[in-house]
């Protein structure tokens, strides 16, 4: 069912009751795999993502160019069968996972103090368990969680979120509303791009855009994505600074 635009300008809210700068309910917790060096799971929405951290470990196979020297960020995405609207499993070279696992390792490839581990890999796996948009910056956020588990030293929490426009690319309409993390429905039908941010400075991580925009609109849109990773930031620091308290709290007793 195409997406009615117009609700949004008379009740001045979307489809599932948010305002256009309201992000969706976002719940996560860390160390939930013994497994795994580092581990997370997070909700963003209906968007729920399983992340794992191995490493850094020795690398099999001699790295070439700028890993050389410091660690590889090896990134592997995972879909369950069950977690789209239609049940089927993705495959392992599907353009758009590919693209997705390559985006997230150069991310954090910037992000983390590779150089203190040569010869090395760190491997982060993503299980995707339901897809309600939002999805590269939902593995971003989940993967800086299990990152942050596994104490490999970073510079800053790396958080994303998407930001999207009520106008399409051939629409002339001279206004054009910004929308904060999208849903599914929303990214099917409106132009959209993903933002990344690390540090209190908010300084651009990430910039991603899957869709066609004209260009007037893209500033607006990426300042709403901006100030969308700044309340995500917070939300995250808040989830790790409660599991600090816990394991404090559990070593005391």
């Amino acid at each position: 069912m195409p997406l009615d635009v117009s609700t949004y300008s008379l009740a001045l809210l979307r489809l599932d009751g948010r305002r256009w700068n309201e992000l969706r309910r976002i719940y996560a917790q860390i160390s939930i795999q013994a497994a795994a060096d580092g581990s997370s799971y997070l909700e963003m929405g209906n968007t729920k993502i399983l992340c794992s951290v191995t490493g850094p470990e020795e690398q099999r196979r001699m790295a070439t160019g700028a890993q050389r020297n410091g660690a590889e960020v090896a990134v592997e995405i995972n879909f369950a069968g069950f977690s789209g609207l239609e049940r089927k499993k993705r495959a392992k070279g599907d353009k758009r996972t590919t693209e997705m696992q390559y985006i997230i390792a150069s991310t954090f490839a910037n992000t983390l103090s590779v150089h203190l581990y040569p010869h090395s890999t760190i491997q982060i796996t993503l299980q995707i368990l339901a897809q309600d948009g939002s999805l590269l910056a939902a593995c971003c956020n989940a993967a800086t969680l299990a990152l942050l588990d596994a104490g490999i030293p970073m510079s800053d929490y790396v958080t994303a979120c998407t930001a999207g426009s009520t106008a399409s690319y051939a629409s002339n309409d001279e206004v054009a509303d910004p929308l904060l993390d999208l849903n599914s429905q929303e990214e099917q039908e409106l132009p959209f791009l993903t933002v990344g941010t690390s540090g209190p400075g908010e300084k651009v991580s990430l910039c991603f855009m899957e869709t066609k925009v004209q260009i007037g609109r893209l500033e607006s849109m990426l300042a709403v994505g901006v100030d969308g990773c700044k309340q995500i930031r917070q939300i995250l620091d808040g989830v790790v600074k409660a599991h600090g308290k816990r394991v404090l709290e559990g070593g005391m007793t």
